[in-house]
């Protein structure tokens, strides 16, 4: 077997020392978040599906709420997906929620509604990926399970400097995760750790090198390339989308709008909503199958959904018919808000009527 020269035990040796100075400071500054106060795979699935894509303050509420609703694998998997929708509202990328619930009943189908501690066996899962798998594993089991999510990738590609394209740093960082994480106990701590530095210390702008444990190892910091690592992102140019949406009341109810039962958002809903630019008019209906009279501007609302940037202008209006078209109903406003709402919808409800107020992501 060939010599380990000097230089690369040193750099090892150094490594070595930055791991376990990360995992000093990760015992001593954690955030006190939840669903660290459990090892139950099922709580922690929740608080990784949540947390993909939504600030950590936004997701506490929700992660609370969803388990008392949907306290374990059994409850969510029999639930009605209206149901599980509505507990979701607000959190945005809805394809989640049908997914768990969808796993959720898998579980209950192929493992008696126990998580298995076999990693291929969670990736069979619908919609259970690498990271996810890794997480649940690794934090409520212990399992030596790598992850990768964007804050390790961040973290590992300074740590190693490492410059190249985020397609490129991505598979890398899992050659790292695979090799860096404890074989023995402790992988749990190993990959919250990492995540951890990423979301507070080794942020994508304004890393605060001068508090990162493992700054004296840190290959980036050495060389002065922290700035410039990992590559950004090439993002596509943001869509402008302009929107009317129709608050009409009626002897206590509502008028509200189901969503297509496929598409973006889909089984969701909203005030009756009409697009009024041409970019990506499949976005929202064109045109209602419902002759709206219009009344006075409430004013108007902002909301992102990707890429898209949605100028959202709400109006009263009255209708004059009595039979509604299909996907259109009238709702007792104090039920309203048990709805599998739109992030835009809550934004209009509380706009027009303060009602349906909590924390939104998306």
């Amino acid at each position: 077997m060939p010599k380990k020269s000097s230089k690369q035990g040193a750099t090892e040796s150094a490594r070595f020392e930055g791991r376990a100075r990360l995992l000093a400071w990760y015992r001593r500054e954690r955030r006190d978040l939840p669903w660290r106060r459990t090892s139950d795979p099922y709580a922690i699935w929740i608080s990784e599906a949540m947390l993909q894509q939504t600030r950590v303050e936004a997701v506490i509420g929700y992660w609370q709420r969803f388990l008392a609703r949907f306290p374990d694998v059994r409850a969510l998997a029999q639930a009605p997906e209206q149901d599980v929708l509505a507990a979701w509202s607000g959190l945005g990328y809805y394809r989640r929620a049908r997914a768990l619930r969808a796993a959720a009943q898998a579980l209950v189908e192929r493992h008696d509604g126990e998580f298995p501690r076999d990693a291929e066996l969670v990736r069979e899962l619908p919609g259970i990926g690498p990271y996810t798998a890794g997480a649940v594993l690794s934090i409520a089991f212990d399992l030596p399970e790598p992850l990768v999510d964007g804050n390790v990738a961040r973290v590992f590609a300074r740590w190693f400097a490492h410059e190249a394209d985020a397609v490129a740093t991505q598979k890398w960082a899992w050659e790292r995760a695979r090799e860096l994480v404890p074989t023995g106990a402790g992988a749990g701590e190993w990959n919250q750790a990492l995540m951890e530095l990423g979301a507070t210390v080794c942020t994508p702008q304004r890393p605060r090198c001068e508090s990162c444990p493992v700054a004296s190892s840190c290959a980036a910091l050495a060389r002065g390339v922290v700035a410039r690592i990992p590559r950004p992102k090439v993002r596509p140019e943001p869509v402008d989308v302009e929107l009317v949406a129709w608050v009409v009341e009626r002897r206590g109810s509502i008028l509200m709008e189901e969503r297509p039962a496929d598409g973006r958002m889909a089984g969701l809903w909203q005030v009756p909503t009409v697009q009024v630019s041409p970019a990506r008019p499949e976005l929202f209906p064109s045109r209602l199958a419902l002759e709206i009279e219009p009344g006075p501007e409430l004013g108007v609302e902002r909301h992102a959904i990707t890429r898209h940037r949605i100028r959202m202008v709400l109006r009263r209006g009255e209708v004059g018919r009595a039979s509604l078209p299909e996907r259109l109903r009238w709702i007792p406003r104090d039920e309203v808000t048990a709805l599998p709402l739109t992030g835009m919808a809550r934004k209009a409800l509380a706009q027009a009527f303060g009602i349906g107020k909590r924390p939104s992501g998306g």
